[in-house]
């Protein structure tokens, strides 16, 4: 149990960070096992609800991809995947809208409100909040997935100012009004570069990036991505983390933190401990 002293000394380490973070707009991208286990989830909520008294502004992008794959699966929907992208013909689409814009957009929303935040559930559709288009992954093509071109910035500041957290499903739509299954990683980038974030999260299942020999990269320049492609050190899921950090910065984003989410209290360590517990993208 840490003493008095050590408690001090947390809050006295945290202060500088507490500081320069006031007023600044954070940009976390939720997924994977802290969305799917209960306490997590809910250590999660308070996490975000701190953050926003103390002054920070949050938008929360997340991902469902257990969940989706849980309803397919139950469907007999075949599922395939292309470089850690999902292959989404018109079944798949129906069902990732379905699944992210309602169960689990709404199971976070509550989970925030339960915890004296408020939040409110948002999606592409919603005022035109992402307009996107489709495309294909190195040249293939993988059905209804997309990119997002257009973000309605002016809706999202007004949220922020009414002291409201936007919780937002990464479907985007496209010209046509149809819609688009866009990586939310990806999502949480463009979204974080057009609202001139200061810091973009990603919370995932490991411990960080790791280099050839498997140990955590805690800080990565940006450079040293593309030769940890080329040497297939990074692979699957983590090439889009990657390369939305890569535009991220490329954009105006000051720094991309990968954060392990089986962590309770994950996003706070790593904000605000002077080692962190994750990699930072820089």
């Amino acid at each position: 149990m840490k003493s008095i002293q050590d408690k001090a000394a947390t809050l006295v380490e945290a202060l500088p960070y507490l500081q320069r973070f006031a007023g600044e707009v954070l940009v976390v991208k939720y997924g994977g096992h802290a969305m799917t286990n209960p306490a997590s989830a809910h250590s999660f909520a308070r996490d975000l609800v701190l953050l926003q008294s103390i002054g920070l502004r949050v938008i929360v992008v997340h991902g469902g991809g257990p969940q989706i794959q849980e309803m397919l699966n139950q469907l007999n929907i075949e599922s395939r995947f292309f470089k850690g992208y999902r292959v989404t013909d018109a079944p798949t689409m129906k069902v990732v809208r379905m699944v992210l814009t309602g169960d689990v957009n709404q199971e976070i929303v509550s989970s925030i409100n339960g915890a004296s935040g408020q939040a409110i559930g948002l999606s592409g559709s919603d005022a035109g909040l992402l307009k996107g288009r489709q495309v294909t992954v190195d040249g293939k093509h993988v059905g209804r997935v997309g990119v997002i071109e257009s973000v309605n910035v002016e809706h999202l500041k007004y949220l922020l100012d009414g002291n409201l957290i936007p919780v937002i499903a990464p479907v985007a739509i496209d010209d046509t009004g149809e819609a688009l299954n866009v990586n939310a990683d990806l999502a949480a980038g463009v979204i974080a570069s057009h609202i001139g974030a200061r810091k973009l999260l990603l919370m995932t299942d490991v411990d960080g990036v790791r280099d050839a020999d498997g140990v955590v990269i805690s800080t990565l320049h940006r450079s040293r991505v593309q030769s940890l492609i080329d040497e297939e050190v990074l692979t699957g899921g983590m090439l889009p983390k990657l390369k939305c950090a890569c535009d991220a910065l490329a954009h105006g984003v000051r720094k991309v933190h990968i954060v392990d989410g089986r962590i309770q209290h994950a996003i706070l360590l790593e904000l605000f401990t002077d080692q962190g517990i994750g990699t930072e993208v820089v």
